[in-house]
């Protein structure tokens, strides 16, 4: 075959190469339409036909392999192969004329190979290599057709059997066993079938006669558990007993029946509905292979059957919709000819199918339900993916104000996202199995899942954890945040603003207002006034006005009170002086309180601070005092707790303080952070980390820190890194632990991980982000069980390992010799082996004290010479560098055991000669 079509090609090959003009830009353009590769390398064009975006269709298949063939493109003709050898048996015809394109494609490239001068070695390999995976996916083509005719033959084959049938007489099946025993486990086979006992089990069923067991022989059938590999014996055992036993097939079709029709069901209403759904596939699928090969000769079953399942009704509930959609789309691609569907023109598939008595009428019957059951589906679908995108606005509507949703609607909003996966995964099913394009539904480009089912089920876990761990880590800790003094208590209500002052006591207030106005030159002459008198002053200029007519009568009045009004202005020019000194002295006292700031570093002293100045309390004073609470050293960042302690402080009746302070640093926040330059980072941290400490307060809202949070992530990179790690030092524990924000906190944890992941971090980015990570979020330990020991051995380890040194050696031998020596021997020696656990300058007490109890138990000190020696070949044989002081303590002890005469040199030279050996071959 290679040698009639090469020269074909071959000669097109040479004209396509040598052609110029015209021809050559249409290849080019024709081979840019249709051989466009996708950027993994693929075809594009198979990519859309996989997303259904174009019908497989003969003809481009066709198109395409023959542009593969004319311009040699080897690679993609084997691409555009894949799909054809796995397809459906209506590409069959198509197969066996693409194998002689791709056959050609092969001796061309063969070909060309040979012709070109410049060519590369390793090209040339690869060139060789593609061409016997070539011929290897042809030959899986050819078996796959050869297998698929075979298996055909042999279908129509058994139908005939099956039509035809002989049955044996009553005579013959009278010679068979008939016995009960013999019968029931035969049965109780059949609920057992499988590949593997198909042989056995139609032995079994020849050498019996179920004559009068074929009811629970079919019920045996019908209780099943089938698998889709399991069909094919399946039918081999029906067509045996259908050849066998008159009444089987019609008895089987009830039986199968009722799994379908729920008014003829005898099942539990809560079973499994996944059991159901699979029962239900794997019986409609041998009913249809049944049909197929002659043991039902009856289609309206059929009928039936799909009437029930493309009811409008059972689209109401979602499980059964979705059940009852692959079904459909399983009978869809199993009975393709009940549809009418178009088939391949394989001669022996067409043989096959003329035999089945379906009438155009059943067809269009099949066609109209399924077709109407399926735009009844698609309705539905796009009614719920309308839902699902109201319920996605409207929980990012709760996400923006809350920054987090609630359980019962982040289960809502999974349930119903789920739904909606499922049933377009089962209409777009049928879809592919009725050969039309699956429903196009608008890209979800937004979407308000901040976790998965998994994740949302992790974070309801976190909160839960939350709730039941202590926000505070000590008591201490606790009464700093939240034990605020109460001011009322020690500042009267007047001066914290909450009571009206008297009529003579606006005088505070009407000196600032004199102030201001004499910042005013033009006003200078005010300045000088009595604060008192100025609406006395007011009230005398409106009389003046309405009694125009008496002006004379009020300057005699006022020449006549001229001594007295002198008397008065040098009374107002004391008073003034005298308040301008009060003033002066408030003054100063507020600037040493500011002074006195830096040096709060207490609970104490930063209460009593507070306390201090809301006895110099205005606003001139509020504005000074936010001031220098804002222009914090940014170095001191030790100072930030208790600046906003007192902000707290202060906030339960001065509400403007913490106002205008965390105007400041929010604007300084956004400030430096739109700035992107990589300086001043330690006025970024100073200024982030005064959130976090008032967020602890809960002074600055829980959506301030993670607005700034996530202005930080978003560029996740140099200084950001920093500012994100110590706001999370700061309050990101608090927040983990607090209810309200433990999900937000976690969700925002997490990306952190995953940035710090996906990103390349240097090590002291990488740290930090560690370090910020797992102090918001431990690692979950388990707790450590200590070790329960006697009185008697906590004693002897006690005297071992805490009292024993060089004053107290004596001591301790007497209180050790005072032991039951019976019962404390073994634990001393395995207390005496561990002197790695002591003090490394304390091994020669150890061995001093072998040496004393030597002198009243010898055996003792032969034990401890004995496990000195074994354990230094056991470090030599083990050779674990985690034993390394372990192996050093213990040759130490026995150089001690030496210095106290209890091992001879002899043997130190031979541990010596044991550790310069060990482990290497010699001659000796």
């Amino acid at each position: 075959m290679a040698v009639l079509v090469s020269p074909h090609f071959v000669t097109t090959s040479a004209t396509s190469a040598d052609s110029g003009g015209s021809d050559g830009g249409e290849e080019e353009e024709e081979e840019n339409d249709i051989l466009r590769k996708n950027p993994s390398g693929g075809l594009h064009i198979l990519d859309r036909i996989d997303n259904g975006s174009i019908s497989p269709d003969p003809m481009l298949y066709n198109t395409l392999l023959k542009r593969c063939t004319h311009l040699g493109k080897l690679k993609e003709g084997r691409m555009s192969m894949k799909p054809l050898v796995s397809s459906s048996s209506n590409f069959f015809p198509l197969v066996h004329w693409a194998l002689l394109c791709m056959t050609s494609l092969f001796v061309t490239s063969t070909y060309v190979c040979d012709i070109s001068i410049g060519m590369e070695h390793h090209e040339e390999e690869s060139r060789s290599g593609g061409e016997n995976q070539g011929k290897h996916d042809d030959e899986e083509a050819v078996a796959r057709l050869d297998e698929f005719k075979k298996s055909l033959e042999a279908k129509m084959a058994l139908r005939q059997s099956n039509l035809n049938s002989e049955r044996p007489e009553s005579s013959f099946l009278r010679t068979l066993d008939s016995s009960i025993k013999r019968n029931t486990a035969v049965i109780k086979k059949l609920k057992q079938i499988n590949e593997e006992q198909r042989e056995s089990l139609m032995d079994d069923l020849r050498s019996v006669n179920l004559s009068k067991f074929i009811s629970e022989a079919v019920a045996a059938i019908c209780d099943a558990k089938l698998r889709s590999s399991d069909i094919p014996a399946a039918v081999q055992i029906c067509s045996l007993l259908h050849q066998r036993y008159k009444d089987f097939s019609t008895t089987l079709v009830q039986g199968l029946l009722r799994i379908f029709l729920p008014g003829k069901s005898a099942e539990d209403l809560d079973a499994d509905r996944n059991l159901k759904a699979m029962k239900k596939r794997s019986s409609l699928k041998l009913l249809v292979e049944l049909y197929f090969v002659g043991v039902i000769e009856d289609s309206s079953i059929f009928v039936s059957i799909i009437k029930d399942l493309t009811s409008i009704e059972h689209l109401k509930d979602r499980d059964a919709a979705q059940t009852n959609l692959s079904l459909l789309a399983s009978f869809a691609r199993q009975g393709r000819y009940f549809l009418g569907l178009p088939q391949s023109g394989q001669e022996t598939l067409e043989e096959f199918l003329k035999g089945l008595n379906i009438t155009n009428e059943q067809k269009k019957f099949f066609r109209k339900a399924f077709h109407t059951y399926y735009d009844a589906a698609v309705e539905l679908l796009h009614s719920e993916h309308s839902s699902l995108r109201q319920m996605e606005h409207e929980n990012a509507k709760i996400l923006n104000a809350k920054g987090e949703l609630s359980e019962e609607s982040a289960t809502a909003y999974e349930k119903l996202r789920k739904s909606y996966d499922h049933l377009y995964r089962g209409i777009s099913a049928l879809a592919e199995a009725l050969d039309t394009q699956p429903p196009a539904m608008p890209e979800d480009g937004h979407t308000t899942r901040v976790t998965s089912g998994e994740d949302a089920s992790s974070s309801g876990a976190v909160k839960d954890t939350s709730v039941l761990e202590a926000i505070w880590d000590d008591e201490d800790t606790r009464a700093f945040y939240e034990g605020l003094p109460d001011l009322r208590a020690f500042v009267p209500a007047v001066l914290l603003g909450e009571a009206e002052p008297k009529v003579n006591d606006q005088s505070p207030k009407a000196e600032e207002q004199i102030t201001e106005l004499g910042a005013d030159p033009d006003q200078g002459q005010m300045a000088t006034q009595d604060v008192t008198e100025v609406p006395a002053d007011c009230g005398a200029q409106q009389d003046v006005k309405n009694e125009k007519g008496k002006e004379k009568d009020e300057k005699d009045k006022e020449k006549s009170r001229d001594p007295e009004r002198g008397k008065e202005k040098d009374a107002e020019r004391k008073s003034e002086t005298e308040k301008d000194k009060v003033k002066g002295v408030e003054g100063t006292n507020l600037d040493g309180l500011l002074q006195r700031l830096p040096g709060c570093v207490s609970r104490d002293l930063i209460d009593q601070l507070t306390v201090e100045f809301c006895y110099l309390n205005s606003k001139s004073s509020r504005k000074k005092l936010g001031r220098a609470l804002f222009n914090v050293p940014r170095t001191s960042l030790e100072l930030l707790p208790y600046y906003s302690r007192m902000v707290a402080t202060l906030s339960t009746c001065m509400k403007d303080v913490s106002v205008m302070l965390l105007q400041l640093l929010e604007e300084e926040f956004n400030f430096l952070i739109n700035k992107k330059d990589q300086m001043n980072i330690e006025t970024k941290i100073r200024n982030i980390r005064f959130i976090g400490e008032l967020c602890k307060f809960k002074i600055a809202p829980a959506g301030l820190v993670f607005s700034c949070l996530k202005a930080c992530l978003d560029d996740f990179s140099h200084h950001n890194i920093d500012v994100a790690c110590n706001l999370l030092e700061t309050c990101g524990r608090f927040l983990y632990r607090s209810p309200e924000t433990s999900v937000r906190m976690a969700n925002m944890l997490e990306i952190l991980m995953r940035l710090k992941n996906v990103k390349n971090l240097d090590p002291r980015h990488s740290t930090l982000v560690e370090n910020a990570y797992y102090l918001c979020k431990p690692p979950e330990r388990s707790a450590r069980v200590s070790k329960v020991r006697p009185p008697l051995h906590q004693y002897i380890r006690k005297l071992l390992f805490t009292n024993l040194d060089k004053a107290s050696i004596e001591y301790v031998l007497r209180q050790l010799r005072k032991l039951p020596w019976s019962e404390c021997e073994p634990y001393l020696l395995k207390c005496f082996m561990k002197v790695h656990k002591g003090k490394y300058g304390q091994i020669h007490l150890i061995a001093s004290l072998t040496a004393g109890l030597s002198r009243y138990h010898d055996e003792f000190a032969v034990c401890v010479v004995d496990e000195v020696l074994e354990e230094i070949r056991l470090g030599l044989e083990v050779n674990d560098y985690g034993m390394q002081q372990r192996r050093i303590a213990h040759m130490r002890f026995l150089g001690e055991l030496y210095n106290y005469e209890h091992v001879d040199s002899s043997v130190v030279f031979d541990t010596l000669y044991l550790i310069l050996i060990f482990g290497h071959g010699t001659s000796e």
